[in-house]
Protein backbone atom coordinates (compact mmCIF):
# COMPACT_ATOMS: atom_id res chain seq x y z
CA UNK A 1 0.00 0.00 0.00
CA UNK A 2 0.96 3.28 -0.92
CA UNK A 3 2.43 5.29 2.35
CA UNK A 4 -0.10 7.79 4.16
CA UNK A 5 2.11 10.83 4.71
CA UNK A 6 1.51 13.86 3.61
CA UNK A 7 1.93 15.33 -0.01
CA UNK A 8 5.53 16.38 0.16
CA UNK A 9 5.62 18.03 -3.12
CA UNK A 10 4.73 21.72 -3.67
CA UNK A 11 2.34 21.42 -1.08
CA UNK A 12 4.27 20.08 1.91
CA UNK A 13 6.74 22.70 1.06
CA UNK A 14 4.25 25.42 1.02
CA UNK A 15 1.61 24.17 3.99
CA UNK A 16 3.76 25.64 7.07
CA UNK A 17 3.38 29.20 5.64
CA UNK A 18 -0.03 28.44 4.62
CA UNK A 19 -0.44 27.55 8.28
CA UNK A 20 0.90 30.86 9.66
CA UNK A 21 -2.08 32.45 8.01
CA UNK A 22 -6.02 32.63 9.33
CA UNK A 23 -7.52 29.46 8.09
CA UNK A 24 -10.75 31.22 6.38
CA UNK A 25 -8.15 33.74 4.51
CA UNK A 26 -6.17 30.64 3.40
CA UNK A 27 -9.53 29.26 2.19
CA UNK A 28 -10.18 32.66 0.21
CA UNK A 29 -7.14 32.03 -1.35
CA UNK A 30 -7.31 28.83 -2.82
CA UNK A 31 -10.90 29.33 -3.94
CA UNK A 32 -9.14 32.33 -5.99
CA UNK A 33 -6.26 30.25 -7.69
CA UNK A 34 -8.78 27.35 -8.57
CA UNK A 35 -11.47 29.78 -10.19
CA UNK A 36 -8.32 30.79 -12.56
CA UNK A 37 -8.03 27.31 -13.36
CA UNK A 38 -4.28 26.73 -12.54
CA UNK A 39 -5.18 24.87 -9.82
CA UNK A 40 -3.25 21.48 -8.98
CA UNK A 41 -4.57 18.58 -11.20
CA UNK A 42 -3.88 15.02 -10.10
CA UNK A 43 -6.54 12.22 -10.88
CA UNK A 44 -6.84 8.25 -10.66
CA UNK A 45 -9.33 6.37 -12.76
CA UNK A 46 -9.94 2.83 -12.26
CA UNK A 47 -12.86 0.89 -13.82
CA UNK A 48 -13.01 -0.82 -10.39
CA UNK A 49 -13.91 2.63 -8.71
CA UNK A 50 -17.38 3.40 -11.37
CA UNK A 51 -20.60 3.05 -9.09
CA UNK A 52 -23.76 4.03 -9.68
CA UNK A 53 -25.90 4.97 -6.73
CA UNK A 54 -29.62 6.66 -7.50
CA UNK A 55 -29.24 6.05 -10.93
CA UNK A 56 -26.12 8.34 -10.94
CA UNK A 57 -22.97 7.03 -12.67
CA UNK A 58 -19.77 8.35 -10.29
CA UNK A 59 -16.05 7.97 -11.54
CA UNK A 60 -15.09 6.94 -8.27
CA UNK A 61 -16.70 7.07 -4.85
CA UNK A 62 -14.69 10.20 -3.26
CA UNK A 63 -16.93 13.14 -3.23
CA UNK A 64 -15.82 16.98 -2.05
CA UNK A 65 -18.35 17.63 1.06
CA UNK A 66 -20.08 20.56 1.79
CA UNK A 67 -18.38 23.30 2.78
CA UNK A 68 -15.50 24.24 0.47
CA UNK A 69 -17.23 25.24 -2.51
CA UNK A 70 -20.04 27.47 -0.39
CA UNK A 71 -21.24 29.36 -3.05
CA UNK A 72 -20.86 27.86 -5.94
CA UNK A 73 -17.70 29.30 -7.45
CA UNK A 74 -15.53 26.99 -8.82
CA UNK A 75 -17.18 23.72 -9.32
CA UNK A 76 -15.37 22.24 -11.71
CA UNK A 77 -12.39 22.44 -9.58
CA UNK A 78 -13.12 19.38 -7.74
CA UNK A 79 -12.94 16.61 -10.65
CA UNK A 80 -8.96 18.33 -11.26
CA UNK A 81 -8.22 17.37 -7.89
CA UNK A 82 -9.68 13.69 -8.40
CA UNK A 83 -13.05 13.75 -6.84
CA UNK A 84 -15.71 11.56 -8.29
CA UNK A 85 -18.25 14.23 -7.52
CA UNK A 86 -18.56 17.71 -5.45
CA UNK A 87 -21.40 19.25 -3.04
CA UNK A 88 -22.06 22.47 -3.42
CA UNK A 89 -23.28 24.86 -0.63
CA UNK A 90 -24.57 25.17 2.18
CA UNK A 91 -26.68 27.83 0.18
CA UNK A 92 -29.94 29.43 1.87
CA UNK A 93 -32.64 31.67 0.34
CA UNK A 94 -31.63 34.74 1.63
CA UNK A 95 -27.48 36.17 1.27
CA UNK A 96 -26.49 36.28 5.11
CA UNK A 97 -22.93 36.69 6.55
CA UNK A 98 -22.54 34.27 9.02
CA UNK A 99 -21.45 34.09 12.71
CA UNK A 100 -18.66 36.59 13.33
CA UNK A 101 -14.83 35.91 12.51
CA UNK A 102 -12.43 34.22 13.69
CA UNK A 103 -14.93 31.37 12.64
CA UNK A 104 -12.53 28.43 11.89
CA UNK A 105 -9.38 27.05 13.71
CA UNK A 106 -6.78 24.27 12.98
CA UNK A 107 -5.92 21.48 15.26
CA UNK A 108 -2.77 20.57 13.64
CA UNK A 109 -2.30 18.37 17.31
CA UNK A 110 -5.21 15.89 15.60
CA UNK A 111 -5.58 17.15 12.00
CA UNK A 112 -9.20 18.30 12.85
CA UNK A 113 -10.77 22.06 12.35
CA UNK A 114 -13.28 23.60 13.99
CA UNK A 115 -15.46 25.85 12.48
CA UNK A 116 -18.50 28.17 13.88
CA UNK A 117 -19.33 29.73 9.69
CA UNK A 118 -23.44 29.68 10.15
CA UNK A 119 -23.91 29.17 6.93
CA UNK A 120 -22.52 32.13 5.24
CA UNK A 121 -24.06 32.28 2.12
CA UNK A 122 -24.24 34.77 -1.32
CA UNK A 123 -28.37 33.28 -1.52
CA UNK A 124 -30.05 31.31 -3.69
CA UNK A 125 -30.26 34.10 -6.52
CA UNK A 126 -26.44 34.52 -6.68
CA UNK A 127 -25.16 30.72 -6.28
CA UNK A 128 -28.09 29.78 -8.79
CA UNK A 129 -26.68 32.62 -11.43
CA UNK A 130 -23.24 31.40 -10.91
CA UNK A 131 -24.72 27.61 -11.36
CA UNK A 132 -26.10 28.10 -14.31
CA UNK A 133 -23.78 30.18 -16.09
CA UNK A 134 -20.94 26.86 -15.47
CA UNK A 135 -23.58 24.34 -16.47
CA UNK A 136 -23.87 25.82 -19.80
CA UNK A 137 -20.33 25.80 -20.06
CA UNK A 138 -20.89 21.79 -20.57
CA UNK A 139 -17.66 20.94 -18.60
CA UNK A 140 -19.65 18.45 -16.29
CA UNK A 141 -16.79 15.77 -15.74
CA UNK A 142 -18.47 14.54 -12.54
CA UNK A 143 -21.61 14.57 -10.46
CA UNK A 144 -22.66 17.53 -8.55
CA UNK A 145 -24.71 18.15 -5.52
CA UNK A 146 -26.24 20.87 -4.13
CA UNK A 147 -26.68 21.58 -0.39
CA UNK A 148 -29.50 23.93 1.39
CA UNK A 149 -29.79 25.37 4.37
CA UNK A 150 -32.31 27.87 5.84
CA UNK A 151 -31.45 31.32 7.04
CA UNK A 152 -30.64 31.86 10.62
CA UNK A 153 -33.87 34.31 11.44
CA UNK A 154 -36.19 32.22 9.57
CA UNK A 155 -39.31 30.84 11.32
CA UNK A 156 -40.48 28.66 8.42
CA UNK A 157 -37.70 26.22 8.04
CA UNK A 158 -39.77 23.91 5.23
CA UNK A 159 -40.39 27.00 3.22
CA UNK A 160 -36.71 27.74 2.99
CA UNK A 161 -35.75 24.27 1.90
CA UNK A 162 -38.56 23.92 -0.13
CA UNK A 163 -36.85 27.18 -1.78
CA UNK A 164 -33.88 25.99 -2.36
CA UNK A 165 -35.00 22.51 -3.78
CA UNK A 166 -37.26 24.34 -6.46
CA UNK A 167 -34.21 26.40 -7.67
CA UNK A 168 -31.86 23.81 -8.14
CA UNK A 169 -33.85 20.95 -9.33
CA UNK A 170 -33.66 21.74 -12.53
CA UNK A 171 -29.92 21.95 -12.45
CA UNK A 172 -28.26 19.40 -9.85
CA UNK A 173 -27.62 16.30 -10.12
CA UNK A 174 -28.48 15.72 -7.02
CA UNK A 175 -29.72 17.82 -3.53
CA UNK A 176 -28.59 17.38 -0.12
CA UNK A 177 -30.97 18.82 2.93
CA UNK A 178 -28.70 20.36 5.71
CA UNK A 179 -30.13 19.87 9.11
CA UNK A 180 -27.40 18.90 10.75
CA UNK A 181 -25.25 22.00 11.11
CA UNK A 182 -24.43 22.93 14.86
CA UNK A 183 -23.86 26.77 13.87
CA UNK A 184 -27.37 27.37 13.26
CA UNK A 185 -29.37 28.18 16.07
CA UNK A 186 -32.09 24.89 16.57
CA UNK A 187 -31.23 23.40 13.45
CA UNK A 188 -30.66 20.05 14.50
CA UNK A 189 -33.92 20.34 16.48
CA UNK A 190 -35.04 19.68 13.01
CA UNK A 191 -34.01 15.77 12.70
CA UNK A 192 -36.58 15.46 15.35
CA UNK A 193 -39.22 12.48 14.64
CA UNK A 194 -42.30 14.32 13.63
CA UNK A 195 -40.47 17.48 11.89
CA UNK A 196 -37.96 15.23 9.98
CA UNK A 197 -41.17 13.55 8.63
CA UNK A 198 -43.14 16.82 8.14
CA UNK A 199 -39.92 18.35 6.47
CA UNK A 200 -38.79 15.51 4.13
CA UNK A 201 -42.72 15.68 2.59
CA UNK A 202 -42.16 18.96 1.99
CA UNK A 203 -38.68 18.69 -0.23
CA UNK A 204 -40.01 15.75 -1.49
CA UNK A 205 -43.04 16.96 -2.80
CA UNK A 206 -41.36 20.64 -4.05
CA UNK A 207 -38.64 18.24 -5.79
CA UNK A 208 -41.37 16.18 -7.35
CA UNK A 209 -43.31 19.49 -8.79
CA UNK A 210 -39.52 19.96 -10.62
CA UNK A 211 -38.81 19.36 -14.43
CA UNK A 212 -36.01 16.97 -13.52
CA UNK A 213 -36.10 14.83 -10.37
CA UNK A 214 -32.81 14.84 -9.04
CA UNK A 215 -32.36 12.46 -5.81
CA UNK A 216 -33.00 14.11 -2.39
CA UNK A 217 -30.33 13.05 0.38
CA UNK A 218 -30.97 14.16 3.84
CA UNK A 219 -27.54 15.12 6.29
CA UNK A 220 -27.97 13.82 9.68
CA UNK A 221 -25.75 15.10 12.42
CA UNK A 222 -23.12 12.07 14.00
CA UNK A 223 -24.01 13.09 17.80
CA UNK A 224 -27.17 11.21 17.98
CA UNK A 225 -28.31 8.74 20.52
CA UNK A 226 -29.18 5.38 19.96
CA UNK A 227 -33.07 6.19 19.94
CA UNK A 228 -32.77 8.94 17.76
CA UNK A 229 -31.09 7.12 15.20
CA UNK A 230 -33.85 4.89 15.13
CA UNK A 231 -36.60 7.38 15.10
CA UNK A 232 -34.27 8.68 11.94
CA UNK A 233 -34.14 5.39 10.17
CA UNK A 234 -37.85 5.02 10.28
CA UNK A 235 -38.81 8.32 8.98
CA UNK A 236 -36.29 8.27 6.07
CA UNK A 237 -37.33 5.19 5.01
CA UNK A 238 -41.58 6.18 5.38
CA UNK A 239 -40.95 8.84 3.50
CA UNK A 240 -38.90 7.65 0.34
CA UNK A 241 -36.25 10.19 0.81
CA UNK A 242 -33.40 8.52 -1.28
CA UNK A 243 -30.39 8.81 0.47
CA UNK A 244 -28.84 9.48 3.77
CA UNK A 245 -25.25 11.78 4.49
CA UNK A 246 -23.74 10.46 7.43
CA UNK A 247 -22.76 12.99 8.72
CA UNK A 248 -21.64 16.46 9.85
CA UNK A 249 -19.22 18.14 12.31
CA UNK A 250 -19.56 17.02 16.07
CA UNK A 251 -20.25 19.11 18.88
CA UNK A 252 -17.64 16.59 20.75
CA UNK A 253 -14.18 17.34 22.36
CA UNK A 254 -12.52 14.01 21.59
CA UNK A 255 -9.85 13.01 23.19
CA UNK A 256 -6.51 15.10 21.78
CA UNK A 257 -8.37 18.83 21.36
CA UNK A 258 -5.89 21.38 23.02
CA UNK A 259 -7.73 23.13 26.30
CA UNK A 260 -7.47 26.31 24.10
CA UNK A 261 -8.78 25.07 20.97
CA UNK A 262 -11.03 22.88 22.96
CA UNK A 263 -13.38 25.67 24.40
CA UNK A 264 -14.25 27.22 20.99
CA UNK A 265 -17.58 26.51 19.95
CA UNK A 266 -18.46 24.84 16.74
CA UNK A 267 -18.23 21.85 14.70
CA UNK A 268 -15.24 19.33 14.77
CA UNK A 269 -14.35 17.82 11.77
CA UNK A 270 -10.87 15.63 10.57
CA UNK A 271 -9.68 12.97 11.87
CA UNK A 272 -11.04 12.49 15.38
CA UNK A 273 -14.29 12.21 13.79
CA UNK A 274 -13.48 9.40 12.04
CA UNK A 275 -14.75 6.68 14.50
CA UNK A 276 -17.92 9.00 15.47
CA UNK A 277 -19.05 8.99 11.91
CA UNK A 278 -18.67 5.39 11.04
CA UNK A 279 -20.08 3.78 14.31
CA UNK A 280 -23.31 6.06 13.44
CA UNK A 281 -23.22 4.90 9.56
CA UNK A 282 -22.43 1.26 10.61
CA UNK A 283 -25.42 1.34 12.70
CA UNK A 284 -27.94 3.14 10.09
CA UNK A 285 -27.04 1.05 8.08
CA UNK A 286 -28.28 -1.75 9.80
CA UNK A 287 -31.14 0.23 10.82
CA UNK A 288 -32.32 0.75 7.25
CA UNK A 289 -31.63 -3.11 6.11
CA UNK A 290 -29.59 -1.40 3.59
CA UNK A 291 -32.49 -0.06 1.73
CA UNK A 292 -31.22 3.58 1.00
CA UNK A 293 -28.02 4.68 -0.24
CA UNK A 294 -26.12 6.32 2.42
CA UNK A 295 -22.91 8.60 1.83
CA UNK A 296 -20.10 8.33 5.08
CA UNK A 297 -18.90 11.80 5.92
CA UNK A 298 -16.45 12.31 8.60
CA UNK A 299 -12.70 12.18 9.16
CA UNK A 300 -11.86 10.22 6.13
CA UNK A 301 -8.05 11.05 5.11
CA UNK A 302 -6.65 7.58 3.68
CA UNK A 303 -8.00 4.52 1.42
CA UNK A 304 -7.96 2.06 4.34
CA UNK A 305 -10.62 4.65 6.67
CA UNK A 306 -12.63 4.99 2.77
CA UNK A 307 -12.55 1.45 2.74
CA UNK A 308 -14.09 1.19 6.08
CA UNK A 309 -16.89 3.28 5.34
CA UNK A 310 -17.82 1.25 2.27
CA UNK A 311 -17.51 -1.90 3.96
CA UNK A 312 -19.69 -0.39 6.82
CA UNK A 313 -22.73 0.54 5.01
CA UNK A 314 -21.46 3.62 2.52
CA UNK A 315 -21.77 4.13 -1.44
CA UNK A 316 -20.14 7.12 -1.51
CA UNK A 317 -18.16 8.42 0.92
CA UNK A 318 -16.94 12.53 1.39
CA UNK A 319 -13.91 14.37 2.59
CA UNK A 320 -13.06 17.81 3.29
CA UNK A 321 -10.09 18.25 5.85
CA UNK A 322 -8.11 16.04 4.68
CA UNK A 323 -7.26 18.44 1.80
CA UNK A 324 -5.75 20.77 4.41
CA UNK A 325 -3.27 18.03 6.41
CA UNK A 326 -2.61 16.11 3.43
CA UNK A 327 -2.74 18.65 0.21
CA UNK A 328 -4.47 18.00 -3.04
CA UNK A 329 -2.56 14.81 -4.04
CA UNK A 330 -4.50 13.00 -1.60
CA UNK A 331 -7.91 12.38 -3.06
CA UNK A 332 -6.18 10.32 -5.95
CA UNK A 333 -4.08 8.06 -3.41
CA UNK A 334 -6.82 7.68 -1.80
CA UNK A 335 -8.70 6.07 -4.97
CA UNK A 336 -5.85 4.19 -5.73
CA UNK A 337 -6.03 2.65 -2.08
CA UNK A 338 -9.43 1.76 -2.75
CA UNK A 339 -9.07 -0.37 -5.77
CA UNK A 340 -6.02 -1.84 -4.32
CA UNK A 341 -7.71 -2.90 -1.21
CA UNK A 342 -11.31 -4.25 -3.22
CA UNK A 343 -9.17 -6.11 -5.81
CA UNK A 344 -7.56 -7.79 -2.53
CA UNK A 345 -10.58 -8.84 -1.14
CA UNK A 346 -12.18 -9.76 -4.64
CA UNK A 347 -14.36 -7.69 -5.34
CA UNK A 348 -15.32 -6.54 -8.90
CA UNK A 349 -16.88 -2.95 -8.04
CA UNK A 350 -17.58 -0.37 -5.39
CA UNK A 351 -20.88 -1.83 -4.91
CA UNK A 352 -19.88 -5.34 -4.15
CA UNK A 353 -18.26 -4.00 -1.01
CA UNK A 354 -20.78 -1.91 0.39
CA UNK A 355 -21.66 -3.59 3.99
CA UNK A 356 -19.70 -6.31 3.87
CA UNK A 357 -17.46 -5.39 6.61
Amino acid sequence: MPSEGNDFSLYGLLRPLLFHFDPEDTHGLTIKLLKTGRGPKSRFDDPVLYTNVCGLGFPNPVGLAAGFDKQAEIPSAAFDLGFGFTEIGSITPLPQPGNPRPRMFRVPQTEAAINRFGFNSDGIEACLLRFVKWREKGDCRGIIGINVGKNKDSTEAAADYAAGVKAFAPYADYLAVNVSSPNTPNLRDLQAREQLADLLKVVIDMRNTSTRKPPLFVKIAPDLTEAQQEDIAAVTIASGIDGVIIGNTTITRPTGIPPALAKEAGGLSGRPLFPVAIKVLANFYKLTQGKMPLIGCGGVSNGAEAYAMIKAGASLVQLYTALVYKGPRVVARINREIAVLLRRDGFKSVSDAVGKG
